[in-house]
């Protein structure tokens, strides 16, 4: 577990750093891994992380804007903005259950950010997970309905 958290801060640092720059995630992670010393299977995920978040940086942030209630993203400090969108990229590309998604992103919130980030950062997330719980219950409802016609 630890490999994968390690993989969740680099990954969170050069998404940090795309906020900044917005260079295409290839030209960061080359820059990035120059100067960092870690296992193969570290890198690739924290990789996945980054490009995941990256490709999905509209949708992730209509998300975040959604349910951050009287907060425009630009208003959102960079570092809670990086957190949130490996979060919800996490969420939304790997098989990671989303309780072990906020868990980790809370942590990366309380080393890199303020203790009011850490609720703020709870809160959204929190809220993303039942609309997508909600969704897939959804979903899955108007399947057994949809069987059951057929029956």
């Amino acid at each position: 577990m630890a490999l994968r958290r390690k993989s969740r801060e680099f990954a969170y640092q050069m998404l940090y750093q795309w906020e900044m720059r917005r260079e295409p995630p290839a030209k960061i992670e080359a820059g990035f891994w120059r100067g960092v010393k870690s296992a193969l299977a570290t890198r690739e995920f924290a990789n996945q992380l980054l490009e995941a978040a990256v490709a999905r940086a509209t949708q992730i942030d209509a998300q975040l804007e959604k349910h951050a209630t009287d907060w425009r993203i630009d208003r959102m400090s960079a570092m809670d903005r990086a957190i949130l969108r490996l979060a919800v990229g996490e969420m939304l590309s790997t098989g990671t259950p989303p309780k072990v998604v906020i868990n980790e992103a809370l942590e990366l919130a309380k080393k890199y950010s303020s203790e009011e980030s850490v609720s703020f950062i709870n809160g959204i997330l929190d809220a993303i997970l039942k609309e997508q719980t909600a969704a897939v219950s959804q979903s899955k409802d108007r399947t057994e309905a949809r069987q059951d016609k057929t029956k």
